[in-house]
């Protein structure tokens, strides 16, 4: 990696939703990323963080897991420290998925989601998922390590229709126009 471009090196994720309304049950939305690995950047993810884990070497890691929306600002908070993260490693993406509990539910159905990526005290992206209304998850980001070694963001939200479990499984697949 040169001196010049550093690239991306820590990043904030963060997460935000109303609760439900009074007598509904509550809508419980995670944050997942999927690091893949430089011999297989659209294949099978190395490993998938989300709720109660964390990357192996401790570099993507939840701060903050809410399962009804009811806090302060964001409450769900992601840290990737991507100038940690091992050279065998090319690509992460991260998502957002609608744990589908008593009756399924997409970004239509959640009020008031909203997404902020940052690097430091600099936005990268925020999100309202209001292109992704019929989606029960979304891929909201991607990093991708360039050839000087350097991280570059990519943003983008891409919708997707099915249960947490599968989505965590084709989250990084390539896609087609």
């Amino acid at each position: 990696m040169n001196g010049l471009n550093k690239g991306m090196r820590k990043v904030e994720v963060a997460l935000r939703w109303d609760p439900s309304p009074a007598g509904q049950p509550p809508v419980d939305l995670d944050l997942v990323a999927g690091t893949y690995p430089a011999d297989d950047p659209y294949g099978t993810p190395a490993y998938v963080v989300h709720f109660d884990s964390r990357s192996p070497d401790g570099t993507i890691y939840l701060n903050r897991d809410s399962k009804d929306g009811k806090g302060f600002g964001f409450d769900e908070v992601m840290m990737l420290e991507l100038e940690r993260l091992d050279a065998r490693y090319a690509r992460v993406v991260v998502g957002v998925a609608i744990q589908q509990h008593t009756e399924d539910r997409t970004f239509g159905d959640v009020a008031n989601p909203g997404l902020r990526i940052r690097e430091g005290y600099t936005d990268l992206a925020a999100e309202d998922f209001g292109g992704v209304p019929g989606a029960t998850a979304a891929t909201v980001a991607e990093f991708v390590r360039d050839e000087t070694g350097a991280w570059e963001f990519r943003a983008g939200v891409h919708g997707f229709e099915g249960d947490p479990a599968t989505f965590t499984r084709v989250m990084g697949a390539k896609r087609h126009p």
